[in-house]
This record gives structure tokens, sequence and C-alpha cells, in this order.
């Protein structure tokens, strides 16, 4: 074949299939193959493709995706991706994922994919979240492998990720995540677990700000900023108008058979009295949910901290930027877990069950790079179409249907 008009970015692999540099092809490429040499069938950059693929199609399973393979044996000599028509059983799959890949290398590898995807030159929220896998929980055990993670709502990019060891919790990892990312122009959100001084010297020295919830461990915030806002609470129920240095912003939506109204309170009286780094402001968020017709209701209220001013967020943009945070439940954690099965996982050997996290993360983020951003919907339309799907694997820039 003819390579002479390969464009100064683009590479190809053995068996001539031309692919991007800085595409996921390529950082599969640089992934360290510690097998043997008798146990080097297939090339692991393959083999990473194929579960991508079949992942990106809408297989979760090992043994899913073995036979999505082997089902489209001539597809991948058509494209070029290997010239053999055999394809991998789904034991060198699981044998991949608990013996070849280390978790902490391969996870910096895509921490750089990732970061390399991220669109410059907008405001950038980042939700900083844990959660558990709860399918890696041995037999007679409470827990089993458990993720920490900072994730970009808008894009639906994981930036990093790091398993929590049993005797460590997410407050002695976050600050080792958050020096993984630029924060520079980003606004950092995490729930209260997370709502530490020195966290919060963290992000503003690093040129972020953030917006934190509080708890009962820091009960001296919330006792405060529960006072602040009881008054005011009461004068609005009897009709008076907001006081001075009060601001309020009231976002009611209704789907899925359902009336959400989010009332929030702000206000910057407090800043001198609590000692956190920056505070610019506190607020008091109500969540009231109507269900079948206003039949029975449920009441949430969260107190919270920022460092964003009046001027760079108001109640409205506040309310907004709080919404995004929340994404992290439904845009990464629930597709993982609902969507893409990661909690029913029986991957328990070695680090398996968080190298298939890990690309559960590249799949959600490639899929919402898509115009839809319905992860089932997408996964669908990929199977029907796989070229699509290895156009996104090959290309530096993953270009949306």
């Amino acid at each position: 074949m003819d390579y002479t008009n390969l464009k100064a970015k683009q590479e190809v692999n053995e068996c001539g299939m031309i692919y991007e540099l800085g595409s996921l092809y390529d950082y599969f490429s640089h992934v360290k193959d510690t097998r043997g040499k008798h146990g080097r069938q297939y090339p692991l950059t393959v083999l990473l493709i194929w579960m991508m693929l079949a992942k990106l199609c809408g297989e979760d399973k090992p043994s899913g995706v073995a036979e999505w393979v082997a089902h489209r044996k001539e597809l991948w000599v058509e494209y070029q991706l290997t010239d053999k028509t055999k394809t991998a059983s789904h034991m060198t799959y699981r044998r991949v994922l608990q013996d070849t890949l280390s978790a902490e290398e391969f996870e910096q590898l895509m921490k750089r994919y990732h970061q390399q995807r991220l669109t410059q030159g907008r405001e950038v929220i980042l939700s900083m979240d844990g959660k558990a896998i709860r399918g890696t929980i041995p037999h007679g055990e409470y827990r089993g492998t458990f993720l920490l993670a900072i994730y970009v709502p808008q894009q639906g990019l994981v930036l990093a990720q790091a398993s929590i060891d049993r005797k460590e919790n997410e407050i002695v990892v976050a600050p080792h995540l958050l020096r993984q990312v630029n924060l520079a122009g980003t606004i950092v959100v995490a729930d209260a677990m997370h709502t530490q001084k020195a966290m919060c010297s963290q992000v503003i020295e690093a040129g972020g700000d953030y917006i934190l919830t509080t708890k009962d461990n820091q009960a001296r915030t919330r006792w405060a900023i529960e006072k602040l806002f009881v008054n005011e609470i009461c004068n609005l129920q009897k009709g008076a108008p907001l006081s001075k240095d009060f601001q309020m912003a009231v976002k009611t939506e209704k789907r899925h058979g359902r009336l959400e109204k989010r009332t929030i309170l702000t206000s910057s009286l407090l800043n001198d009295y609590l000692d956190w780094p920056s505070l610019a402001q506190v607020f008091r968020i109500e969540n009231i949910i109507w269900y079948d017709q206003a039949s029975r209701y449920t009441q949430q209220i969260r107190y919270g901290i920022t460092s964003l001013s009046p001027v760079q967020a108001g109640p409205e943009k506040l309310l907004a930027l709080l919404r995004e945070y929340w994404g992290i439940e439904s845009g990464l954690h629930y597709r993982r877990d609902v969507t893409m099965l990661e909690d029913a996982t029986r991957l328990t050997v070695g680090e398996s069950g968080q190298n298939m996290a890990i690309l559960n993360n590249l799949v959600t983020g490639l899929c919402l790079s898509q115009t839809s951003k319905n992860l089932a919907r997408t996964r669908r339309y990929f199977d029907a179409h796989p070229n699509y799907a290895l156009q996104l694997l090959i290309s530096s820039c993953p270009a949306i249907l």
C-alpha cells in the first residue's frame, strides 16, 4: 500500500491501518505489555481496541466481548486492525485485565488522554466524588475496590481517578488526586466529606475556586449558616422582601412525572466570621420534589460555602453549578452501574475491577462526545456501525456524529 500521502500526525500499524498520534489507539500502543513471549498471540494494543469496540457497542463482560469480536472477525482484517481471522477467547481478556495491566500505570496513561481532550477556553467544573464497585467485595467482607474520581460533567471526562486503600479514606487521597489536575480557572465541587480547610487552600493556591457543602463534620460552620438564614426564611414566609446582602433564586422543573423546585439563598455576611480560605459566600439550598400529582413529596436542605463572589456567581449561576456537580451521580455513576453493569461485575481477581472501570470511563467520555447524551442509544448506534466506533479510537479528535 502507498503511504506517501500520510499526514504529519499519522502512523501506520503493522497491518496497514492508519491512526492518528494522540488517538486512543496511539495511547494504547504505549501500554506496557508484561506478558511472556509465549503469551503474545495477539498484540496488546489490538486486544485493548477490541475490548473498547465491544464495550462501545454494548458488551460489558469478557465473555460478551469475546463473542462480539469473534462474530465480526472479517471486519478486523478488512479494517487492517489485524491480519488474523482468529480472535481471542474470553480468558485472554480476563488475563489482560487481571494480570497484564497495571491499574496505576494504565490510570496515569488514560488520565493524559482525557486531559488532552478537555475543551479549553471555557469554565470547567470539576466534580469530585467516590464510588464503590460492589461486585468486587469479597464474600464475608464489607469493602472491595473503591475509586475516587475527578469528573468534568460538561464533557463526561474523568480527568483523574485513584483507588482508595482499605486503611485510607477519600480525605487522604483527594489532595494527591487534585495535584494531578491543572486547577487554574476551574471550579472544584465536592460533598461535605471534602469540606476541609487544607483542601480549600490547595484549590485557591492552584488558581481555582471551590463550592462545598457542609454537614456535621464542620458543625460550627453548618450551624452558623443555618442560623443566618432562619430569620430570612421566616420573613420570606410572611411576605417580606429580602434583606440587604441576601439573594435568592428559584428553579422549577417538571420531568419524568415529577415536579422539582430548587430554591437557593446566598449571603456574604459570614465571610469574616467563618475562617475559611477566600470565603466569598454561604448558601442554603432547598429541594422539594412532588410525586404522583403532588400526593407525596420529599424535601432536602443543604448548606454550603464557596470562594466565588456574588459577581462571579449570583444565586442563579450557583444553583446551576451545583446542578452540574450532582451530574456525577447521573452522568458517571449511574451510567457505569446501570448501563454498563459495573456493580454486577465478577472481576474480582487482582486489579481487574479497577481496570474495567477505567475502560468504562473511556466509553462514557467517548459516547458523551457524540450528539446524543443517551449512553445506551449511542452504544446501539455503534453496534450497527462498528466502523464509526473504530474511527473514534483512531482519531485524535473524535468527531461528533
